[in-house]
C-alpha cells in the first residue's frame, strides 16, 4: 500500500509538473492509472449496488484530496486555477518548484569532500557519495577536487556498532526507541525506554543522548554497551527536545575531563595511550611499568576499567576502592 500511494504521488506530480495549462479533476482522473482505478464502480470500497457511480466518484474526490494535500505538504507548489467557464484547474508552475542554484567556492567544496569522506567506511558511504554527486550535478565547480586540497587528511568514522543505523534513523524521526543496556558496574543488561536526540562520536566511541522515560531524566548511553536490537515505538516523545544537546561535554565530565584533582596510576609501559596524553606527570619505574599523574573527576573510575590489567590506581584510596569494584562486577558477569 505504500509503495501504491507512493506511485500515485510521484504520477500525480509530475502530471502537474508537465502540464503547460491547468488540468482539471476529470483529466488527471484519466491520466493517471490508480485515479482510473478508484474511479470504477465498485472500486475503492466506497461504492455501493445501488450507488455505482456516485460513490465511485467520491472515491476519486477523497483520494485526490488527499493526494493533493500530501504534495503540498512534502513542498510542491500547487496552484489551483480557475477557467473562464468556472471549471476548477491544478497545476505546478516549474519557476515556483526550481531550488535556487547551488553555489560552493573552492573551500566549501573541499569541506563537503572531506565531510563524504568521513563516511567511505560507515553505513552512511553510499548516502553520503550520492550527496556529492548531486551537487556536483547542482553546481559544485568541476574544476575543484574535494579530496585533493586536503589529501594527506585520511578522515574516518568508524561505525561497527549494530545499533547505530536503527538510532539515527530515530534520531531523524524522532521516533522513541526500547533497548537492553549494560552498564559498566552491571553484570547484566537492563532494558531502557529512551526518547533519542542525538548521536556524537568521543574518543573513538559512538554516545547516545536522549530522554531516559525510566529516570525522567536526560541521559547519554555508550552504543557499544547496547546489546541486542534496537526496537522503534509508535509513540511520540513526551520531553522537550533541547535547543543545543552536549554529548561530548557530558560524556567528558563523566570521564574526568572536568577535574579538579589529580589521581597516580601505575601504568604499563606501551599501554595506555589516551591516559598518557593526558597526564601532567610520567615517571619510569623499570620493570615495564610507568607512574603517571593524571586529572581525577568524576567518572574517572570507568574509564580507567577499561584499560583492565594495564592500569593500577595507586590513590586517592577512594578511586582504588571505586576502580576494584568495578572490576569485581565485571568479572562476577
Amino acid at each position: 500500500m505504500a509503495i501504491a500511494k507512493a506511485e500515485r504521488l510521484m504520477n500525480l506530480a509530475l502530471c502537474l509538473l508537465g502540464t503547460r495549462r491547468p488540468l482539471s479533476k476529470r483529466e488527471l482522473r484519466d491520466s493517471i492509472e490508480a485515479y482510473v482505478e478508484a474511479s470504477r464502480p465498485g472500486r475503492g470500497g466506497a461504492a455501493r449496488p445501488d450507488h455505482g457511480a456516485a460513490g465511485s466518484d467520491d472515491s476519486f474526490n477523497r483520494m485526490f484530496e488527499r493526494d493533493k494535500d500530501d504534495l503540498r505538504e512534502l513542498g510542491l507548489v500547487i496552484e489551483t486555477v480557475e477557467s473562464l467557464d468556472g471549471e476548477i484547474g491544478y497545476l505546478a508552475r516549474r519557476d515556483s518548484n526550481r531550488l535556487p542554484p547551488i553555489t560552493l567556492d573552492a573551500e566549501e567544496a573541499a569541506a563537503l569532500g572531506l565531510a563524504a569522506k568521513v563516511w567511505q567506511q560507515a553505513r552512511l558511504a553510499g548516502a553520503a557519495s550520492g550527496a556529492l554527486q548531486k551537487l556536483r550535478a547542482a553546481g559544485l565547480p568541476e574544476d575543484v577536487d574535494p579530496y585533493e586540497a586536503h589529501g594527506a587528511l585520511e578522515p574516518r568514522i568508524p561505525v561497527h556498532e549494530a545499533a547505530f543505523e536503527p538510532l539515527m534513523l530515530a534520531c531523524r524521526d524522532r521516533r522513541p526507541v526500547v533497548f537492553d543496556y549494560r552498564k559498566a558496574t552491571a553484570a547484566h543488561p537492563e532494558p531502557r525506554h529512551v526518547e533519542p536526540w542525538a548521536l556524537e562520536c568521543w574518543r573513538g566511541h559512538w554516545y547516545l543522548a536522549g530522554f531516559d522515560r525510566d529516570r525522567g531524566a536526560e541521559r547519554v548511553f555508550r552504543l557499544s554497551r547496547i546489546t541486542g536490537k534496537v526496537r522503534s515505538r509508535g509513540a511520540g516523545f513526551t520531553a522537550p527536545v533541547p535547543d543545543v544537546v552536549t554529548v561530548r561535554e557530558t560524556v567528558a565530565s563523566w570521564a574526568g575531563e572536568t577535574a579538579d584533582r589529580s589521581a597516580l596510576i601505575r601504568l604499563r609501559t606501551g599501554a595506555g595511550y589516551p591516559l598518557r596524553a593526558r597526564a601532567t606527570a610520567v615517571r619510569e619505574l623499570g620493570d615495564g611499568w610507568d607512574e603517571l599523574e593524571i586529572p581525577y573527576g568524576h567518572g574517572l573510575d570507568a574509564w580507567l576499567v577499561e584499560f583492565g590489567p594495564d592500569v593500577v590506581v595507586l590513590e586517592p584510596a577512594e578511586l582504588r576502592a571505586d576502580v576494584v569494584d568495578r572490576l569485581r562486577a565485571v568479572a562476577k558477569g
